[in-house]
């Protein structure tokens, strides 16, 4: 089959799907509105920092761990 001859029939044929898709999507009723939570962060509290205190590897150190 010929894809150049038969371009107009794919693309009418692709546009009557989506048409169809979106006329049958927006006759469905919402069951119900989902409203985000929104929650409001706290100004004055203050924020968890951890420290880390370890040394790094050595390329020696990382090749043993590889093994």
């Amino acid at each position: 089959m010929n894809i150049a001859k038969n371009m107009e029939v794919i693309f009418i044929t692709a546009l009557a799907l989506v048409s169809v898709t979106t006329l049958a999507n927006a006759a469905a009723p919402a069951h119900r509105a989902v409203t985000p939570l929104i929650q409001q962060v706290d100004a004055s509290a203050s924020m968890a920092v951890v420290t880390i205190t370890a040394k790094r590897l050595t390329a020696a150190q990382k090749a043993q761990l590889g093994n």
